[in-house]
């Protein structure tokens, strides 16, 4: 089933309408969608080298819009919107807390979400509803989530090859990392 998923992810990463969808899925997961952008840009990359570049930019840009969502979110509807997506992942408790100390470490609190597999839509929404400036809030996810998907580019830009096929001989390997590292991002959630 790994395989056939693989290969059909494969296939549509070549698609004329791969990028909008990856545009969709980039601006949604910054503030409602749990699934990151990755799943889909890995295979795209992988499957068009040659258009690395532009699927990063893609990812950047509509991830970094999706997340002034998220933060409109955050600082008009908190009550209605922000708080329910806060308590799904649950840290509806301790956002109250969090809240006073968050703007102390915000631009390094974007900045880590924005690289890690931490969720971004957590620090995009609490970013509104603290309060954050609006400047330093867009500067750093430009930065942050630039790293990120323009690092990821560049590696399979660079050894796509490579990385392909580890990919496919280690399928349910990769996987099971993947999904321990997006748990592990839920995880750190609670912890905070």
């Amino acid at each position: 089933m790994l395989r056939r998923l693989y290969d059909w992810t494969l296939r549509m990463a070549d698609h004329p309408h791969a990028l909008w969808v990856l545009a969709v899925v980039s601006f949604v997961e910054s503030s409602v969608f749990p699934i990151p952008p990755d799943v889909l840009m890995i295979p795209m990359i992988l499957a068009r080298p040659s258009r690395a570049w532009l699927i990063a930019l893609v990812a950047l840009v509509s991830s970094v819009l999706g997340g002034l969502l998220g933060y409109a979110i955050g600082a008009l509807a908190y009550e209605q919107l922000g708080q329910p997506i806060l308590e799904s992942l649950g840290k509806g408790d301790a956002m109250a807390e969090f809240s006073t100390r968050f703007n102390d470490f915000g631009f390094w609190a974007v900045l880590t979400a924005g690289i890690t597999p931490f969720p971004y839509k957590v620090i995009t929404i609490m970013s509104g509803w603290t309060g954050m400036p609006l400047f330093t809030f867009i500067a750093t996810s430009i930065l942050a989530r630039g790293i990120r998907f323009f690092l990821v580019a560049g590696l399979l830009w660079k050894y796509g090859t490579p990385v392909r096929d580890f990919i496919e001989k280690r399928l349910g390997l990769v996987t099971i990392a993947f999904v321990v590292l997006l748990f592990g991002g839920f995880y750190l959630i609670k912890l905070l």
